[in-house]
């Protein structure tokens, strides 16, 4: 059997930085998707109660299920606005200082929702909703961004799961703890709503002795010293000249190009099937209906004849099915969403839908399609995507279900079917490439011809009158 290099092996280290930004960050983002979806009648049970001490009349239904859905859709808006700031704050405080000020989007609305009952305000909820929207908005960018820089070439497709893998745990958590025996209850809900402040500090306290991202030193803080070292304490030896003499090439064309921002990267056609390669696959996530399960999945099940003591259940199953599904999937890049539709012997029961999300990784792939220098504007945009995508799906669902029943999944069924054929035909393989065969992957697609030299000057690219057969000389 052949055996492994040692700069290719999985360290403690490298082992213990995945796990614990994916569990500090990653998990938060699925066990907030999910959090408020059990305890959903007692919330508003708290909503009509309160509104009715403040003003001596039951909240209208209307808006009541305004509020409600608000508080469901805050999240997602709030990610939006956390993609927005992914580029600023990676460039300035690094991938493990940005994941370690995000925290703060996390223990804040930790607290406020966690005394929102005391408090008698149901706005504390939307608003604490909207930061912690934000938080996880910033931390599905950055956690792959992260791992991605420090991971050898060999292993980032294996740990670029591992954040996918603690959404799914994180969901399934949410939904364990919505039991209406554990904490899904009456007096329960509250500190449901604030143990997601507990990752976040675990992480605050820990994450600090883990290595900043060596590629981000070398290329963006110009720090070799600090770089080297980062990288030897990641792959548990001292011989790593072969992987820095990689990022210095890299960097050559970072000095030429700079830091890429959203509006040169939208014009850059070297980048161009890069960028709609991202687009698709975050929009194809996000509108597979996938989180529309998450988000209402009791009032899902219930509309599909679900006895209403056996839903809690159901909605536990379809969590386990999920994270078997993401192990199961590791290294894959296809992105599969099945829905089983099915006949009950109760008349009543249309069809029931479970959900097993073998996630295309979008976020690990654009780690790779992209450089140093793109990289951060091209989370941004990913991110954008992702989060405003999601954001859709939880504000229009209630009422495509009121519409169509359980037939609006096979909208998300072609949408699904669409993604699926654009990364088999478009999205080359990435396995065990460097950044820069990547890059050269796609300059056939993009028209454009990258050259790997090492005596060769970087060139900008040239403007987009001239020819098809435009040259752009990387290294």
């Amino acid at each position: 059997m052949e055996q492994v290099p040692a700069e290719r092996r999985l360290t403690a280290v490298l082992a213990l930085a995945t796990l614990i930004s994916a569990f500090g960050s990653s998990f938060q983002y699925g066990y907030n998707v999910a959090v408020v979806n059990s305890p959903s009648p007692f919330m508003q049970h708290f909503y009509n109660t309160t509104y009715l001490e403040r003003y001596g009349t039951p909240m209208d239904d209307n808006l009541l299920t305004l509020l409600w859905s608000l508080s469901v859709s805050m999240y997602p808006l709030g990610g939006f606005f956390g993609s927005l700031m992914v580029a600023p704050l990676v460039n300035k405080l690094g991938r493990k200082g940005t994941l370690l000020f995000n925290n703060i989007f996390s223990i804040a609305p930790a607290v406020m929702m966690g005394v929102s009952e005391i408090a008698k305000s149901y706005e504390i909820i939307i608003v604490s909703r909207f930061i912690v929207g934000i938080c996880a908005g910033l931390s599905s960018n950055v956690v792959p961004m992260y791992l991605g820089e420090i991971s050898p070439k060999n292993l980032r497709g294996a740990l670029g799961i591992v954040p996918q893998l603690f959404i799914t745990v994180g969901i399934l958590s949410a939904q364990v703890l919505g039991i209406r025996h554990i904490l899904g209850n009456s007096t329960g809900w509250t500190l449901m709503l604030g143990l997601t402040g507990i990752p976040a500090l675990i992480e605050l306290l820990l994450l600090p002795f883990f290595p900043e991202s060596p590629r981000y030193m070398l290329i963006q803080r110009g720090d070799e010293k600090r770089a080297k070292k980062a990288l030897q304490r990641l792959r548990g030896w001292d011989d790593v000249d072969a992987e820095m003499s990689e990022m210095h090439l890299e960097n050559q064309s970072e000095r030429a190009e700079g830091h890429l921002s959203v509006l040169t990267l939208l014009s850059q056609r070297s980048l161009r099937w890069q960028l709609v390669s991202i687009i698709i696959m975050n929009m194809g996530q996000q509108l597979s209906g996938v989180n529309a399960i998450y988000y209402y999945a009791d009032s899902i099940y219930a509309t599909a004849g679900v006895e209403q003591n056996q839903i809690q259940y159901v909605t536990v199953g379809t969590g386990a099915v999920n994270v078997f599904m993401t192990i199961a999937a590791v290294g894959n890049l296809l992105h599969v969403v099945c829905f089983l539709l099915f006949e009950s012997i109760n008349k009543q029961m249309n069809a029931m839908t479970i959900t097993a999300d073998l996630c295309p990784i979008p976020y690990v792939v654009t780690t790779e399609m992209f450089r140093q220098s793109a990289r951060p504007a091209a989370f941004m945009v990913a991110g954008s995507i992702h989060w405003l995508s999601n954001f859709t799906v939880g504000l229009i669902f209630p009422f495509l279900e009121r519409g169509l029943g359980s037939y609006s999944f096979i909208i998300f069924s072609f949408i699904c079917l669409v993604t699926l054929v654009y990364i088999w035909l478009v999205v080359p393989e990435t396995k065990n490439k460097t950044f820069l065969e990547i890059c050269q992957m796609f300059a056939k697609r993009n028209k454009v011809e990258i050259k790997l030299g090492d005596g060769d000057l970087p060139l900008k690219e040239p403007k987009e009158s001239l020819e098809n057969a435009e040259k752009v000389t990387a290294f």
